[in-house]
């Protein structure tokens, strides 16, 4: 007897159609599975075995041979486990199918009494299952509020495998209704203000600049200054997420188990790693299907690597490239995957190893040399890719005590926002959403200075020697400094702004 279901394999943040193929046979009682299946998947034997048998249902007593089709696509994860267990009972003739096991895309974890543990992957199989015509997905109860995000499909919710049995033989189910996009990201909330930070008015202006033309940001200052306070807060002036960039970012996550049943990921990520992570976790990889790092885990949000010399060299490196691209590629023996990694990077730091070089009331302990080595461990081509470099000083007390008038997150968001939108419409005919994307033929064509700004830049490439990415990187954040003014041309100020946010390229060349 033969019988086959629809199921799906995760290949990056998709998922690939997958026909699970069952064919029984006489023959010495015995059970193999084919199709390149990971060890997760030829565990599946135990599990799907002992869960059919302690549902009431009878093993067959037969040579069963299962299929995982295409067979050259690597199969892992234990999402495997329900369409195998159907399909097995489909050929032997114990589900009465009222409805056709090929029109519903099935997965799941089984445990051994019969329950069913949420997967991997969900929303993306959803997005399979719609975009192959199918009526919709059998899964999990706890994966079916990711799964309900995609609209135009039937989410059939399951707490065991007696209810997808029933499903299939046509007794009533429990289906999720989709979730309107429209009040989904009504509830994005922050935990931090703007207004809670005292004084720093140079940094918060930096903040504000970067959030506006999504600009990565580097914080120098000594310990205390308020660099990890600032970081922390730049979520919430950040634009909220639309529909498409919430179901992006929780795309990732549900590929990586981390979306916990709570559906849509509302809020931008923020990711903080520490300095100790290897370059696989930070941009991905590891043994067997390759994972998304953290680089990808803070896609449309912020990822804010503290004390940013501390990590190591290879580390920083292999982030230049996701960087400027805004994807990782990973590439393994039989497979390569991309993950998106759109990302502001944010990033604080000492001016030197004890932290007090230039602090007016603590002396530095450190020589020239330490603090030149301590500097080195960060690279010109990723400090290039790094738009503001912003000196962050110890606050005073008269500062510390006013807390009256300092601006909230709010009323900067606005101002915020208001920019976004102009590079939305200039940005239109392109791929481009804001100023820190935008390629070299945009820079010619949106970023003209006036004579003025010729004039000081001039100077300060010749003067300098910078490169022609931090040339291109000052013009970029003059256009969006010219946007938070309202301005169509950007002037002789805007560009001298701009150049005040490299401060380490000024201390370089």
């Amino acid at each position: 007897m033969y019988a086959s279901i629809t199921s799906a394999a995760i290949i990056g943040v998709d998922a690939v159609p997958v026909q699970v193929e069952v064919d029984m046979g006489p023959g010495l009682l015995s059970f193999q599975i084919v199709g390149l299946p990971e060890g997760a998947v030829r565990e599946a034997r135990v599990r799907v075995r002992s869960a059919i048998e302690n549902t009431k249902k009878h093993w067959p007593m037969r040579k069963v041979s299962l299929n995982l089709a295409p067979a050259d696509i690597r199969k892992d994860g234990t999402a495997f486990d329900l369409p195998i267990a159907l399909a097995i009972l489909a050929a032997a003739n114990d589900i009465q199918n009222k409805v056709p096991l090929g029109e519903y895309v099935v997965a799941g974890e089984l445990a051994l009494d019969g329950r069913l543990r949420p997967i991997r992957g969900a929303l993306s199989m959803a997005i399979s299952a719609r975009e192959q015509g199918l009526k919709g997905i059998v899964l999990p109860a706890k994966n079916a509020d990711e799964a309900a995000l995609v609209v135009g499909i039937e989410v059939i919710s399951c707490i065991n495998l007696n209810d997808a049995i029933a499903f299939f033989e046509g007794e009533d189910a429990l289906s999720i209704p989709p979730r309107s996009s429209k009040n989904l990201l009504q509830n994005q909330k922050y935990m931090f203000d703007m207004s809670e930070v005292s004084g720093q008015r140079h940094a918060k202006r930096a903040l504000e600049v970067a959030a506006a033309g999504g600009h990565n940001i580097l914080f120098v200052g000594p310990p205390g200054s308020g660099k990890t306070m600032l970081s922390k807060r730049l979520l919430t002036i950040l634009p909220e997420m639309t529909f498409e960039e919430s179901l992006e970012t929780t795309k990732i996550y549900s590929v990586t188990g981390l979306v916990n049943g709570r559906g849509l990921i509302e809020n931008r990520p923020f990711r903080a790693p520490h300095h100790t992570i290897s370059d696989v976790g930070m941009v991905g990889g590891g043994s067997g299907m390759p994972r998304p790092g953290e680089i990808s885990l803070a896609h449309n949000g912020i990822l804010f690597l503290d004390e940013l010399p501390e990590f190591r060299k290879n580390v920083l490196e292999v982030m230049r490239q996701p960087i400027e691209d805004g994807k990782v590629t990973i590439t393994r023996s039989l497979i390569t995957v991309t993950y998106p990694a759109s990302i502001m990077l944010v990033g604080s730091m000492n001016p030197c190893p004890c932290g007090y070089l230039g602090d007016p009331k603590h002396a530095c302990s450190d020589t020239p040399r330490q603090i030149n080595n301590y500097r080195n461990r960060l690279s010109g081509p990723l400090l290039d890719r790094i738009d503001l470099h912003v000196d962050v000083p110890a606050v005073a007390y008269k500062e510390l005590r006013n807390t009256k008038n300092e601006e909230t997150s709010l009323a900067i968001r606005k101002r915020v926002n208001k920019a976004r939108k102009l590079q939305r419409i200039r940005l239109k005919e392109t791929k481009w959403h804001c100023n820190s994307q935008m390629g070299n033929r945009e820079l010619r064509a949106f970023c003209e200075p006036d004579e003025d700004g010729h004039r000081l830049l001039e100077r300060v490439i010749d003067t300098l020697g910078m490169s022609a990415r931090a040339y291109g990187r000052i013009l970029k954040v003059a256009r969006t400094i010219a946007d938070l003014d309202e301005s169509k041309k950007i002037a002789g100020k805007h560009i001298a702004e701009a150049v005040q946010y490299r401060k380490l390229d000024r201390q370089r060349y």
